[in-house]
This record gives C-alpha cells, structure tokens and sequence, in this order.
C-alpha cells in the first residue's frame, strides 16, 4: 500500500512530469542523451587544486602557496546542461533535482576514491539562508551520504561572514580576501577525522580552501573538496 507522500508525489508527477533540465525532454531531470554531454573535467589535472593541467604535475598556482585543503576534485566544467542543473537547484528552488546530482557525485566516488569518513557542506550565511530557503551544498551531502553510506556531520562548520558571491569577485585575490576568516568550526565532532566537503561549484578554491583551515583548526585530520562543477577563473 502506498503511503500517503508517495501518493502525493505520483499526483504531483502526473500533473508536472519532470523535464530534462537540457532539453525538456519529460522522464527525468537529466535525460541519458544529456549525460552523456556533460562535460567531463579529464585527467590530466592539478594533484592539488584539480584544474585543467597539461604536465599532471602541481600547477604553479598550487606551488607558489602553501594551502590547508588536501586537494580538489570537480566532476565537471560549469558549461551548458550541467550549469542550467546547478541554477536550476541553487536559484529556482528545484530541491528535487539533488538526488540526481547527488548519484553523479556518487558514481564519481566509485571510481575516484577520496579519503573520507564523514561527509560536510559549505555552509550558507544564516541570513543568506534564511532568504534561500535550503542550503543546496546541504541537499547534496545528504543525499550522497545515503547513496554511499557515510555520515554527513551538520552544523559543524558555520559561516560568520557574510561577503558578496564569489562569482561576482574580479580575480582570486579578491576571492580570498572575501573569505578570510569567513568560517569558523564550532565543535570538535571532526577531529581525528578525514573529511569530504561538497559544494556545488569551485571558482577559485578559496571557499574550500577557508573552509579546511578552519576544519583543520579543530583537528580534522585531512579535508577534501568535491564539487559537481569547477568554473575558469583567472
């Protein structure tokens, strides 16, 4: 017998059947011929930060600083159906597209394994979340968490400082400096422990990067980034 949100949810689907976010097509969020576009970010890569690199040695970014984050890993270039995704679930409330989302990070992991025993997300600035609504980082970790079986640790990691999108900064100088001391860790529930932290997009790094210092802070033993999309920046 089907429960009583089950029922709802086939109502809802029978009323608004969903559509590929790339080309309407009606069956799902991303259809296979859709996928099967996304594009890839391939080795070789930065070990480090993750970026397009031609040697797959540390790129000279990675070499010049010295950084808290572990390392960085995005499964695509934020381009085209996978963009129109990630705004669809970050801007247009589209909370249900997170499972999809979500089975890609998944089948990313089975086949490009990372340190982790507790998954985290980037946290929205309470007043930034009280507008949104969700924190879609948050969609995403839960969602992977059920998919591969690791714990998700919430509330944890917070963000003190509110600055202006990360899209909107002009270079990654000014990226940093919008996220210094931005976050701060607020319990020790992470210590000892290797830590995956997904966020839906990476720019420059920086967010990531502030966020495993202040991981680190309370003892986390390594932190990684893993984000569906990676932007170019200069």
């Amino acid at each position: 017998m089907l429960r009583s949100g089950k029922l709802i949810e086939l109502a809802v689907e029978s009323f608004f059947p969903r559509r590929c976010v790339g080309c309407g097509k009606v069956g799902g969020f991303l259809c296979s011929e859709c996928l099967g576009k996304l594009p890839r970010l391939l080795p070789p890569l930065c070990p480090n930060c993750g970026r397009s690199q031609a040697s797959g040695i540390v790129c000279p970014d990675c070499r010049q600083r010295q950084t808290e984050i572990d390392g960085i890993r995005s499964l695509f270039r934020l381009d085209e159906v996978i963009r129109k995704a990630i705004h669809q679930l970050k801007y247009r409330n589209l909370k249900a597209i997170s499972p999809c989302l979500a089975e890609l990070l998944s089948d990313y992991l089975e086949s490009n394994s990372l340190p982790g025993e507790a998954l985290l997300c980037v946290p929205l600035h309470p007043r930034r979340l009280r507008e949104r609504g969700y924190n879609q980082s948050g969609l995403l970790a839960r969602e992977l968490g059920k998919r591969i079986g690791m714990p998700v640790i919430e509330d944890c990691l917070i963000r003190v400082k509110q600055a202006q999108p990360q899209v909107r900064a002009v270079d990654v100088a000014e990226r940093r400096r919008n996220v210094a001391d931005a976050f701060v860790c607020r319990d020790a529930r992470i210590s000892g422990k290797q830590i995956i932290l997904i966020d839906d997009v990476c720019t420059s790094g920086a967010t990531l990067e502030s966020c495993a210092a202040a991981l680190k802070s309370k003892g986390a033993a390594s932190v990684w980034g893993l984000t569906l999309a990676r932007e170019s920046y200069n």
